[in-house]
């Protein structure tokens, strides 16, 4: 398929200009992308996903200000089409006349899957930022959160996923190794229609027979494939088969049946074997991905997105976030050296300190130290020490590293062990028995035991830190617009909150797109009208 290109001429009586150029608003997202779309998206921009033969594309400009529009509004493929076809501000966004003839909705999909395999996949999102940079909309403060994105699958059971993923491995194979799979099959009549296979539910004995039964098909399965030369689709069929066994399913007695607890990263689904248990608190918790966004608190431009499991923490995504404000380590090096030979006359002209904020979830030791060493100003919320029942917390005792001692309360110093992974214990034992402060400090037999993070100097830095009456007023200032940007990315259910896609790398795409949607209708209320250059 070769490049399709914009029509450069509008019908004067058809123009969609006609019916939209004085009822919308100066600051509608319609009007931006009508004035700017064939900057921001020209053709051209896009070329390196078509042959140069081929049948004609739809103008990737024209499919580009649908996806974005799709994006902001929460549609899906079959209804953003619809909306181009009969919404004449649509038309006029794309920049064409109220007679220009729409597409198929698998337009979409097929230039989505272009973008993901190329080497720019987020280009959308890059060029709508690269016009707020180009205003000059994005300084050096930073502020992070994260989102729950729920998948776009049913969370399975056991016996589903074990079924499904016996399935998905036959699917792979063909011709004798298929012949081959099938003759060590126990239960070849469970995996022949689609649904659960057939048993008695409510006979316990029916049940651990049918799981069974099926663990022993999948093992057999995995010990047939062994020797035989595998294409990668039946190894990765191979894996989730394996996988889904081993997390789900112990021997006893002989035979195989349903663990009794949930294995680390465990898989939920085999439809979508990358989604995963989350929980965005100890009491809430969803099935899916994080959504993580980076934003420039001045003017709310969403500055980086990512995507990770639902169970994976927050400050993993950090350093892609961060990706423009936290220097290569070489960069690094020569800023410093630079700086330390510069004369104090041009310090007025050195580019800001770059500030990063953001709640706790982000706000670990290695994450804070790198910051630190990066000589960025880091305003990550570092959580407290706990206090069980409002007894005496780690802040109540003084902790000497160099000495490597600790104090009580009571005034009492014991020292302080260090242990292989560079922690501390201090032990304070039975003379916490006569205590007069036993009861404020703890209810153990043994007496207070005192553990000592391995990075104890960064979270006691930044701990320090935000105690500051003037940190807390900044941070309170600050960190919350992250918030509100998140709740304009998630004010549609569908496609929002709700992923409309399988698949790590696909929510990460469509989510990319949800934020270029939002960074553009941000653009058009500020009144930004004029990009730097095409990309």
């Amino acid at each position: 398929m070769s490049l399709g290109e914009s029509p450069k001429h509008e019908d004067l009586f058809l123009s969609a200009a006609r019916f939209c150029e004085d009822r919308l608003s100066q600051t509608s997202l319609y009007r931006l992308l009508h004035e700017q779309g064939a900057r921001l998206f020209p053709d051209e921009s896009f070329s390196d996903l078509f042959r140069e033969v081929g049948r004609r594309s739809v103008s990737p400009q024209i499919v580009a200000t649908v996806m974005v529009l799709q994006r902001f509004e929460g549609l899906s493929d079959r209804e953003a089409v619809d909306h181009f076809a009969f919404d004449i501000r649509w038309k006029y966004a794309a920049g064409v006349d109220v007679a220009f003839p729409s597409f198929a909705h698998t337009v979409l999909v097929d230039m989505r899957a272009r973008l993901r395999e190329s080497s720019r996949p987020n280009r959308i999102f890059e060029t709508a930022l690269e016009l707020a940079k180009a205003a000059g909309l994005v300084g050096r403060k930073r502020v992070v959160d994260s989102t729950a994105l729920y998948d776009a699958v049913a969370t399975q059971d056991t016996v589903t996923m074990i079924r499904g993923a016996v399935r998905a491995l036959l699917g792979q194979v063909e011709g004798t190794l298929q012949n081959e799979l099938r003759a060590v099959l126990r239960r070849d009549d469970a995996y022949q229609t689609a649904g659960k296979p057939a048993c008695e539910w409510d006979d316990e004995a029916a049940r651990e027979a049918l799981i069974d039964a099926l663990v022993r098909d999948a093992k057999a399965l995995l010990s047939a494939l062994e020797g035989h030369p595998l294409s990668a689709p039946v190894q990765q069929a191979a894996q989730l088969l394996a996988t889904v066994v081993g997390q789900d399913v112990e021997e006893s007695e002989g035979s195989f049946r349903i663990a009794r607890r949930v294995a680390p990263d465990r898989v939920i689904s085999v439809v979508d074997p990358e989604t995963r248990h989350g929980h965005k608190t100890a009491a809430r918790g969803f099935d899916g991905y994080k959504g993580h966004i980076a934003i420039d608190p001045d003017s709310e431009i969403i500055t980086a997105t990512t995507v990770t499991a639902g169970n994976a923490g927050d400050a993993v995504a950090a350093e892609t976030l961060l990706n423009d404000v936290l220097p290569a380590p070489t960069a690094t090096a020569e800023a410093a050296v630079s700086s330390s030979e510069s004369p104090a006359s041009n310090s007025t002209d050195a580019i800001p300190t770059p500030e990063v904020y953001g709640d706790a979830a982000y706000g670990t030791a290695d994450l804070v130290e790198k910051l630190e060493a990066a000589n960025v100003e880091s305003n990550l919320k570092v959580q407290p020490p706990s206090a069980r029942a409002g007894k005496f917390s780690q802040d109540d005792f003084r902790i000497d590293l160099d000495a490597r001692s600790v104090q009580c309360p009571a005034g009492r110093v014991v020292r302080l062990r260090l242990l292989k992974d560079g922690a501390g214990e201090a032990q304070f034992g039975a003379p916490c028995e006569q205590c007069p402060l036993r009861s404020q400090c703890t209810d153990s037999k043994h007496g207070r035991t005192v553990f000592v993070h391995p990075k104890h100097r960064v979270l006691e830095r930044a701990r320090r830190r935000q105690r500051d009456p003037q940190w807390k007023a900044r941070y309170r200032a600050t960190r919350p617009k992250v918030e509100r940007k998140i709740a304009h990315l998630m004010r549609r259910r569908h496609g929002g909150r709700c992923a409309r896609v399988r698949g790590k790398a696909r929510v990460a795409q469509d989510f990319s797109l949800l934020a270029a949607g939002i960074n553009l209708a941000r653009l058009a209320v500020l009144g930004v009208r004029r990009a730097s250059a095409s990309p």
